[in-house]
């Protein structure tokens, strides 16, 4: 009996022995929180770099802002080093700007977008103020791509790690805690900063940043069941006047002053609380990602002591991979949100995608961009949600009330001189899809150019143009052969030049990439010189009656600084009618064409060639439609090119051929220098005689700095020709218009 006793006691004993080593074992759980500071949010990774080597695994993560983006990442299933690798290849300036690719913009859409440096809504005679400088398109097409392996999950708390962020509802001042729903919507919401991005629409809530009302979410993190937190703050302390230099720290001041007061508080819950050294960058410093991240690192490694203590070697940290499969989604149904103004066909023809079709993440970017392109939906979101074993593509677009837009420009050239270009541009004038702009050059030379367009995308599209160019030169031709030059025995002649042209036209969108149409024109010309003395000043002034028609393609990325595309014209015009001032007018055509091709070379250095040639069809033609090379910078109509080495207007006959070869490096960002060499054959006749095929009559060279600004290229180039003895420089400012 005694030994049964002593068995019994000695299995209690050993029993709670047991059970006091499990409780003493047993892993406390981690949670992570993450607070909001734009830029300075890249020291976040530093710190989870820290934390994986050390072997701590992280329980639950809390975010707000940028820290709601970096924990997202990381609930997700991305290392440290792969949320890394991700920021180095993210080019902010595009988020920022809410980049919209060339490729998806129509041809219609290029041209407008090529000349204004500010676009205003304008309403009810008030000039408006865009409600931020990005819709947040470029930001959310990239979450959801990152976020594609968790695109089915609604649920935070079944993402890899358990997740949740923090957004403020703009209408309430409310605290919006978002721990379900679609991940990438709700990252973009907590991350919308006030002015630089638009608020983002989740359940009827209007939401923005989350750091205006709780940048550091502690106690939420405790509550999602956290035994331990770690809290990274990147928040800014309170900065004195000379610190407050420009309008975004003055904004990030402003929502810090209450959250600066409630982290007193949220620090005495934190176990393991890092403030890396990051008082001397912003919230927009992207560019300086990489110091920030060795900032966090740094702080991290200041508390590794507290944080070894947390790491359970049997479950060191596995490096997941996180690939993104060219054809990533198969979409088997596409819903969308009714519209007033837009028919799903329209919207499906700018996704250029239909059900059924395996897509990748890159296609349903362009798709979105392609609608984002158009500027008719203010706000537009889109969820992908299972469906029958796929995908379900459901898109959700609010349409943009504002109809009529100020849009406003500088330029300058050697040409046309200065102006201030004006323009306001008018939607749903007479149509649906119909848009109607007029540009006011005001400056040295008057100029205007009126569009009535209507879009009917795919199908022929229709439009009305009307436009004016004047300016006053010195040149070297007198559009006459060089017959009055010859008269008066002068080398150049100062001429007033004026071009009034109006046009209708169709045109169309020809297996999805090129731009083909036709119209009739009707121009007037009028050239006079005050060195005519006592002979008629107007030595032209006639109308002419026309036909044209053309072909267009063009994949450059850029119109100016293009890195890579290709770009391809043709365009015929058939002379019928003129009032004929001269007395010398016969029938005639004009063609010409244009190819050209950009490569880049080591991401800063590119290469772009081109060539083109114009030729005159028929009887003797009129010399006033001669091509006219020399100059640079101004903006071409008619016959007139650009040509390096020699002055403005200054080579001219009814056939040419012309090749240009550009070498230029990007030094700086935006910062351009180039070299350039042109070279030509020009003179009557030239295809038929064969001279054509000869050595070029013809060099030119340049080299030049230029800069990308807001208000668009400004360009300095030095050039000369070997058969020249003097030099040109053209300055250019601004787009050109």
């Amino acid at each position: 009996m005694k030994k049964i006793t002593l068995l019994l006691l000695g299995l209690f004993f050993l029993q709670v022995s047991v059970a006091q080593d499990s409780t003493q074992t047993k892993r406390p759980k981690i949670g992570l929180v993450l607070s909001g500071g734009g830029a300075k949010g890249f020291a976040h990774i530093g710190v989870l770099k820290v934390l994986e080597e050390a072997g701590v695994k992280i329980d639950y993560i809390g975010g707000t802002s940028m820290g709601a983006v970096v924990g997202g990442l990381y609930a997700s299933g991305y290392s440290a080093t792969q949320i890394d690798s991700i920021f180095y290849n993210t080019d902010f300036d595009e988020l920022l700007q809410d980049y919209i690719p060339r490729s998806s913009k129509s041809f219609y859409e290029k041209r407008n977008d090529e000349m204004y440096a500010l676009t205003l809504p304008f309403h009810k005679f008030k000039i408006g103020i865009p409600i931020a400088l990005s819709k947040g398109m470029y930001n959310y097409n990239l979450l959801s791509k990152l976020t594609h392996k968790v695109r089915h999950i609604r649920e935070f708390d079944k993402l890899p790690i358990p997740f949740l962020c923090i957004a403020t509802d703009i209408e309430t001042g409310e605290g919006i805690l978002l721990k379900e729903g679609y991940l990438a919507q709700a990252l973009l919401a907590s991350s919308a900063f006030p002015s630089l991005f638009s608020p983002v629409e989740i359940d009827g809530r209007v939401l923005i940043d989350g750091g205006v009302v709780n940048n550091y979410p502690a106690e939420e993190v405790r509550k999602m069941g956290a035994d331990i937190i770690i809290g990274v703050d990147v928040q800014d302390d309170l900065k004195n006047r000379d610190a407050l230099k420009d309008a975004t720290r003055i904004l990030v001041q402003i929502t810090n002053l209450d959250m600066i007061k409630s982290m007193n508080e949220k620090k005495k819950i934190t176990d393991i609380y890092i403030k890396p050294d990051i008082s001397n960058y912003g919230v927009i410093s992207f560019n300086e990602g990489k110091a920030i991240i060795q900032k966090g690192e740094i702080a991290a490694m200041l508390e590794i002591d507290k944080i070894k203590k947390l790491a359970n070697p049997a479950e060191k940290y596995v490096l997941n991979q996180h690939p993104v499969k060219s054809d990533s989604l198969f979409i088997k149904s596409i819903s969308l949100n009714r519209l007033e103004n837009y028919t799903r066909a329209y919207i499906l023809g700018k996704l250029r995608f239909k059900n059924g079709k395996k897509i990748s993440y890159e296609d349903l970017k362009t798709g979105v961009n392609n609608i984002n392109a158009t500027q008719n939906f203010s706000r537009i979101s889109y969820t992908i949600e299972p469906y029958q074993g796929a995908d379900e593509l459901k898109l959700n677009l609010t349409e943009n009330h504002t109809k009529t837009f100020l849009k406003f420009g500088l330029h300058y050239d050697g040409l046309y001189k200065s102006a201030l270009l004006t323009n306001i541009t008018q939607k749903k004038s007479l149509f649906k899809n119909d848009v109607v702009s007029l540009d006011l050059g005001l400056g040295d030379n008057i100029r205007y150019n009126l569009d009535y367009y209507i879009d009917n995308g795919f199908y022929w599209s229709f439009g009305l143009k009307s436009r004016y160019n004047k300016f006053n030169r010195n040149v070297s031709t007198d559009f006459r052969d060089g017959a009055i030059l010859g008269q008066l025995g002068l080398n150049s002649i100062n001429i007033d030049f004026s071009d009034f042209t109006n046009q209708a036209y169709m045109q169309t969108v020809f297996m999805q990439k090129f731009l083909i149409g036709g119209g009739v024109e009707l121009k007037n010309i009028k050239i006079k010189s005050d060195n005519l003395g006592t002979v008629n000043p107007v030595f032209e002034n006639s109308l002419y009656t026309s036909i044209f028609g053309y072909m267009k393609f063009d994949s450059f990325d850029n119109k100016l600084f293009p890195k890579k595309g290709w770009f391809l014209s043709g365009d015929i015009q058939s002379f019928l009618y003129s009032s004929d001032y001269t007395r010398e007018f016969n029938r005639f055509s004009i063609a010409k064409g244009e190819i050209g091709f950009v490569k880049s070379f080591h991401k800063k250095v590119t290469l772009k060639v081109q060539s083109e040639l114009g030729f005159t069809i028929g009887n003797d033609s009129v010399h006033f439609f001669d091509f006219v090379l020399g100059g640079y910078g101004f903006n071409t109509i008619n016959n007139f090119k650009h040509f390096y080495g020699y002055d403005f207007l200054s080579l001219s006959a009814d056939s040419y051929i012309k090749s240009c070869f550009t070498v230029d490096y990007e030094f700086y960002k935006k910062n351009h220098f180039n070299f350039a060499a042109n070279y030509a054959n020009i003179s009557d006749d030239l295809f038929r005689t064969g001279n054509w095929l000869s050595k070029p009559t013809y060099n030119g060279y340049a080299v030049g700095y230029a800069l990308e600004s807001v208000i668009g290229p400004v360009e300095v180039k030095y050039t000369w020709s070997p058969e020249l003895n003097r030099g040109f420089t053209f300055i250019s400012v601004g787009f050109w218009f």
